[in-house]
């Protein structure tokens, strides 16, 4: 059983930054794929980006394209934590963002998703 739990959300005026963090369980953490996802009310569940495992220390990030050259994410085996880097903040990417891990590595399948953490932007 993999466990998540993210932190780090809160309330950002447009053109702000904040980063997310997710902590998993897991011991073999490293070959997850961990992934973010984001959903605003009214509206359905959306991918903003993913780290998955490509074999030994090789890792492949994507992005939506919404959030390309604004987010970066990053993870740190050590600490089985996966981050979000959330710059430029729009009002439009307020929503609750999820983490999500895929044991099987490519990011493919997510079994297991976190609480979410509000991410609010104001204008």
């Amino acid at each position: 059983q993999v466990q998540l739990v993210e932190s780090g959300g809160g309330l950002v005026q447009a053109g702000g930054s904040l980063r997310l963090s997710c902590a998993a369980s897991g011991r073999t953490f490293s070959s997850f794929a961990m992934g973010w996802f984001r959903q605003a009310p009214g509206k359905e569940r959306e991918f903003v980006a993913a780290i998955s495992w490509s074999g030994g220390i090789t890792y492949h990030a994507n992005y939506a394209d919404s959030v390309k050259g604004r987010f970066t994410i990053s993870r740190d085996n050590a600490k089985n934590t996966v981050y979000l880097q959330m710059n430029s903040l729009k009002p439009e990417d307020t929503a609750v963002y999820y983490c999500a891990a895929d044991p099987g590595g490519r990011g493919h399948y997510y079994n297991y998703w976190g609480q979410g953490t509000q991410v609010t932007v104001s204008s």
